[in-house]
């Protein structure tokens, strides 16, 4: 079974190893402007950054602008689109929201927080990561790998993401807010395995208090 929580990793020994152990860890969508970075992070929910960058090349080749987006004959965004999943829903999402855009920003990306959360098919993490990686404005990308390493790390109990950002806000210095949620997204990616975590090779294991590492003896995965 796993131990029951007792510490939680110290931050600035913990904030040391990620530096080193991922350090060039960024994201992991392509991109080359706030808008087009807005629609990757819109493409890649419950689809891997793998495919969405497939994708987006000809999609922003034929679609450069929010105006031409928010133009465009929603069939042929839904077929450019369709194997990232949920494509229907979310070349909806993508033209309301570049509408929105045309109608009340001139067609750019606002940057703000409150803005951002305020447009179809977009929420924190998604505002997060258009802050933090196209405007340099620091955010906390609370995706599934973030929520569950920094639980196991023991920085929160909570496993809503909005409750997570705000423990994880709390603890971190705030120039660390974007090159954390990189370094924790790649260390959950790559070893801190949601059924598996390879705590054998693991760079934090001197720091992590092993909360909820292990599977349950009734195969339960656990947070």
């Amino acid at each position: 079974m796993p131990r029951k929580k007792t510490r939680a990793a110290p931050v600035p020994a913990l904030l040391d190893a990620l530096a080193d152990a991922y350090p060039d860890a960024k994201c992991g969508l392509d991109f080359r402007s706030p808008l087009q970075l807005l629609i990757a992070t819109i493409l890649s929910a419950q689809c891997t950054d793998k495919r969405v960058n497939i994708v987006t090349p000809a999609l922003f080749g034929r679609f450069p602008t929010a105006e031409s987006f928010a133009k465009a004959r929603l069939a042929d965004i839904e077929k450019m689109i369709r194997t990232t999943g949920l494509f229907r829903n979310k070349a909806k999402n993508i033209q309301v929201c570049c509408k929105v855009l045309v109608e009340r920003y001139g067609g750019k990306v606002p940057q703000s927080l409150g803005e951002l959360v305020h447009l179809p098919g977009v929420g924190r993490k998604t505002a997060n990561v258009v802050l933090g990686d196209a405007f340099g404005q620091p955010g906390i990308t609370v995706d599934t790998h973030c929520g569950r390493v920094s639980r196991r790390l023991g920085l929160t109990t909570h496993t809503d993401a909005v409750k997570v950002e705000h423990d994880l806000m709390r603890q971190l210095p705030t120039a660390e807010w974007t090159p954390y949620s990189h370094r924790i997204i790649a260390h959950g990616r790559q070893v801190c395995h949601a059924r598996k975590p390879d705590c054998e090779h693991c760079p934090l294991d001197r720091l992590c208090p092993k909360v909820g590492v292990i599977t349950s003896p009734a195969g339960k995965k656990t947070p």
